[in-house]
């Protein structure tokens, strides 16, 4: 048995979502000054996560003013009050130390959604199982209504205006094919330039 191992005799805490190397993280961190504490927020990739049970411990790594910064956690310590998931990335190594010799989009990590159940705490998982899903359902189809309607309303705007300009530019191109009936202009032209015309006319 280590000794670790006996500083510890109680059960590994469950409080902490399952994240993962290349998971983009928001860790909750108690820091003490004088007599005072404060929590403080460390952004960053997950690149490493060593599993030892109460000596388990996870590496974050971030970029702060073109410096990259890497804290390592303890899972097991109390400083570490929160972690929370902020993206989730898809990576096929457990080990990102690739990544410090990268900078921009280069460094940047694909996103892949998974199993969200994962990712949840147990804790909040117990928690949310008691609620009913009949409580949470109106109100999602009510949104999915909404947005459907919505979605509806705006092609049928659409659909309108498009039809309204074709039908303009149907009959702007009707107009101009459209024959001028010019013999009426032609006779009163002709009959005013025959010498005599108009006394005859009006005999």
């Amino acid at each position: 048995m280590r000794s670790i191992d006996v500083a510890h005799p109680e059960g590994l805490r469950r409080d902490l979502p399952p994240f993962r190397s290349g998971d983009t993280v928001r860790v909750h961190v108690r820091i003490r000054e004088g007599e005072k504490e404060r929590i403080q927020i460390f952004e960053g990739v997950c690149i490493r996560r060593k599993q030892g049970g109460p000596a388990a411990t996870f590496t974050v790594r971030k970029i702060s003013y073109g410096v990259g910064v890497e804290r390592v956690f303890p899972i097991e310590s109390p400083s570490v009050t929160k972690v929370e998931i902020k993206q989730r990335g898809h990576v096929r190594r457990s080990r990102l130390y690739y990544l410090r010799d990268l900078t921009g989009k280069k460094a940047r990590l694909r996103s892949k959604v998974r199993d969200l159940t994962g990712l949840v705490s147990e804790e909040e998982s117990d928690g949310k199982a008691g609620v009913a899903p009949s409580d949470a359902a109106p109100e999602a189809v009510a949104e999915e209504v909404v947005a459907e309607e919505a979605v509806a309303e705006q092609e049928v705007a659409e659909a309108r205006s498009a039809s309204e300009e074709t039908e303009a530019i149907a009959v702007e191109e009707a107009a101009e094919k459209a024959p001028v009936d010019s013999s009426a202009e032609t006779l009163a032209f002709d009959v005013s330039m025959v010498p005599g015309g108009d006394d005859e006319k009006t005999k």
